[in-house]
């Protein structure tokens, strides 16, 4: 292999070599998504389920509870260990005793359910009860559900179902916008249609008022583009509405025509001439 020496006296072997060491510290190469959770029947339609939670992978999520004089914090992670224990998906910590945490659910046991705008998330073969369940295997539930307002919700406790002698659980909830469908919008070609018409009127009314303004240097309701041709096309209008809607019948003659005032004024003198003196 060739090394190629760069102006620090270093080799650009070398810095590729830290690079990649401190990439691998973080985490950025062992991240793998929701691919390191090992489904217990594995099966397309629940890796596509859990493919859904990509968003939230390799995040703790903490929660904490009191029931009665019980005091118990978890964390939840998707696909990665919990508060760093090796393949826990939820662990308990007990806040009295601060002893070794008790491992709810391990994601190299899990089952995914979903539906449309949810999905159930089941981590099995947790730490044995002591004195509950028959001493089977803790087994935990998350249930994360679409929520457009938030990113990432806080988690809650909902119950601990210990009182059974099998298939006991711990239930608890998560909100996250990462689960609702993105609605595309869609409109019709009528509205493109309107909002091209509406467009192309402000462009012809802005450019034809800087132009009449600007150019042509007119004053008052003359800036309006093509003033005359549009007061002509109002009063034709205007007729044509006057023509159709009017009621009266301007073809039929008046009723009732009245005497000539002409005629009044000119009778009289002709009746008087016989009375003058010849």
């Amino acid at each position: 292999m060739k090394v190629i020496n760069i102006p620090g006296g270093g080799s650009f072997l070398l810095w590729t070599l830290v690079v990649q060491l401190v990439l691998c510290g973080n985490g950025v190469y062992a991240a793998e998504g929701t691919k390191s959770c090992k489904l217990i029947n594995e099966s397309d339609s629940e890796r596509k389920v859990l493919n859904r939670l990509e968003a939230l992978a390799h995040k703790n999520f903490t929660a904490e509870t009191t029931v009665g004089t019980e005091s118990y914090s978890y964390v939840f992670q998707l696909c990665g260990d919990a508060g760093g224990v090796p393949g826990a998906g939820v662990i308990q910590y007990d806040k009295k005793t601060e002893s070794k945490p008790t491992v709810v659910g391990m994601y190299n046991a899990t089952q995914a359910i979903g539906g449309s705008d949810w999905v159930m998330l089941i981590y099995n073969n947790g730490d044995k009860y002591d004195a509950h369940c028959s001493q089977e295997m803790r087994k935990a539930m998350i249930m994360i559900s679409c929520n457009k307002t938030v990113a990432v919700g806080e988690m809650r406790v909902m119950l601990e179902d210990r009182e059974r002698t099998q298939d006991c659980f711990y239930l608890f909830e998560l909100d996250s916008s990462a689960l609702c469908e993105v609605v595309e919008s869609r409109i019709s070609a009528g509205s493109i249609i309107l909002i091209i018409g509406f467009c192309l009127l402000a462009v012809y009314l802005i450019g034809g008022f800087l132009y009449q303004r600007l150019i042509v240097g007119a004053k008052g309701m003359e800036q309006f583009p093509n003033y005359a041709f549009w007061l002509e096309a109002g009063n034709m209008m205007a007729d044509g509405c006057d023509f159709v809607c009017r009621s009266r019948n301007r073809e039929d003659a008046p009723a009732y025509r009245g005497v000539a005032t002409e005629s009044l004024e000119e009778e009289p003198e002709e009746r008087d001439d016989h009375l003058l003196p010849m």
